[in-house]
């Protein structure tokens, strides 16, 4: 009965699925499900769900809230206090249902194209959708929690649910490199353009080709990574042709976007709340509540209707140090905030509010309606630096790392002193251009320094009192621990007595 209740639920979810577009002329019941196109696009609309309810504020906080680049001061929030273990895992709760939710989706709508009646091109395309939705989970448990359960079949039956139930974890290189291998076959079957010319912003080639070269690095195959990345250097060209101004989350789908978390309002429609603007536009006083005031200063693009979180605030070491008021970089009056309209914010001092890049005009309640800008190509060609860096091939370093310097205005990387300093001028651009855009903890954990990155740069004193080396990664939730029959631990917890 467990095994037909979890299919049922499956089913509800691929019917019901309306996160893109769909055409369900012609659609029928299970029983003869995968006979037509329309039906198998069904079914990979049902693996898009998850990531909505993945990527929310807390994911932010996750992400880029505990690292060396911003904090937020929250009492309520148990991740960007780390206050986290196995019995109180925080956000991990929600990535590791969420993430394993979508991967069985994915791997049922995998198998079923893999037999559907339909034509051999229209299969080799959604069979490739399929894969590269399934690596962006695996990417997000591997990133999140390192070695994870891995399974790739259908579970159609008891015998599978209960052996997937009782997977313990698997190395997170092995994983890596079973997806890196799966996306470099069935990616070459899609059209070779920008995300922002796919129809219905549905994952495409440039998805596949970022998602091998993220999981290559982390795996340390440099050439690997190298070959993706060239494939969307063929695809995107250079950087200066996408100019700054399309970088702001209000801005959609633009060329130089990867993957954008897809969000639309429609007044006395269906509405999806998020909230990732909440936390990063500037709060207001109880005064200024129900108006266009924001810390002392009106703000007519925000309106009068928006309800602001307790904000996100970037640590000194970021503000005052990698991207200063008065650098000269162009990114600075995206990134932070200290006036608007030539009007001082009342209490930033020496510490800005987070910038427009992230704010969401007229917004209403809490309700955010930016899209989340995942992927960018301006990453991939930092990512090219610093595999050239891996490298020590100086030339191609510099030629990459200077295309992102050069569209901000600010110096040339010219002077060679050590491939260690030139890795960390890497890492401090990648702070500069990517800062909120989910992928500093990431690339800390890459890197092997979060935590003391953390450590000597957290201004959050609540955070520096808690942190571990543990926290480096998420703990499992025990409730899967015991429901797995203790084939999954958390032994990193386990050694501070979490």
């Amino acid at each position: 009965m467990k095994t037909k209740y979890i299919l049922l639920i499956l089913t509800a979810w691929i019917t019901a699925s309306c996160s893109l577009q769909e055409d369900t002329e012609g659609f029928s019941t299970p029983g003869d499900f995968y006979k037509t196109k329309t039906q198998c696009q069904s079914a990979v609309n049902s693996c898009y769900i998850p990531l909505k309810n993945l990527y929310t504020y807390k994911m932010m906080i996750a992400t880029e809230g505990v690292t060396d680049l911003l904090y937020h001061n929250s009492p309520t929030v148990y991740d960007s206090r780390l206050e986290i273990s196995p019995a109180l895992p925080g956000y991990g709760a929600t990535v590791w249902t969420q993430c394993y939710k979508a991967v069985m989706y994915c791997n049922a709508a995998i198998e079923g194209i893999r037999h559907a009646t339909v034509s051999e091109d229209d299969r080799s395309k959604l069979l490739a959708e399929g894969v590269i939705l399934r690596a962006m989970y695996y990417y997000l448990l591997t990133s999140v929690f390192g070695d994870v359960p891995f399974y790739t079949v259908d579970v159609n039956t008891e015998e599978l649910l209960n052996q997937t139930a009782r997977l313990p974890r698997m190395s997170a290189v092995e994983t890596r490199n079973y997806l890196i291998e799966e996306l470099m076959k069935v990616v070459p079957d899609l059209d070779q353009v920008r995300s922002s010319e796919v129809a219905d912003n549905r994952m495409g080639a440039a998805v596949g080709w970022m998602l091998a070269a993220k999981m290559a690095m982390w795996n340390k195959q440099w050439d690997t990574a190298l070959e993706a990345l060239g494939e969307l250097e063929t695809i995107y060209g250079t950087l200066d042709q996408y100019p700054l101004s399309d970088v702001p989350f209000r801005m959609k789908n633009t060329p130089e976007s990867i993957l954008e978390i897809q969000h639309s309002y429609t007044s006395g429609g269906l509405i999806y709340t998020s909230n990732y603007a909440c936390i990063c536009m500037p709060n207001q006083t109880t005064a200024e509540s129900g108006s266009d005031i924001f810390d002392g200063v009106k703000i007519e693009e925000l309106g009068d209707d928006a309800n602001v979180w307790p904000g996100m605030r970037p640590n000194l070491v970021f503000s005052a140090g990698l991207q200063t008021r008065t650098g000269g970089d162009r990114r600075v009056e995206m990134n932070l905030a200290w006036e608007y309209g030539g009007l001082e914010f009342k209490s930033v001092a020496t510490r800005p509010w987070l910038g427009p890049k992230f704010w969401c005009p007229g917004m209403r309640d809490s309700y955010d309606s930016n899209n989340y800008k995942v992927f960018r190509y301006a990453d991939a060609v930092l990512m090219m630096a610093e595999c050239w860096c891996m490298k020590e091939n100086l030339e191609q370093t510099k030629h990459y790392l200077n295309q992102v310097k050069n569209r901000a205005g600010i110096a040339e990387f010219s002077a060679f002193k050590s491939w260690e300093r030139t890795l960390e001028e890497i890492q401090n651009e990648r702070a500069r251009e990517l800062i909120g855009e989910f992928q500093r903890k990431f690339d800390l954990v890459r890197w092997g320094i979060w935590y003391t990155k953390t450590l000597e740069s957290a201004d959050y004193e609540t955070v520096r009192n808690a942190i571990l080396p543990c926290h480096e990664y998420y703990p499992i939730p025990d409730t899967q621990v015991v429901y797995s029959g203790y084939a999954l631990d958390n032994k990193e917890y386990e050694k501070y007595g979490l």
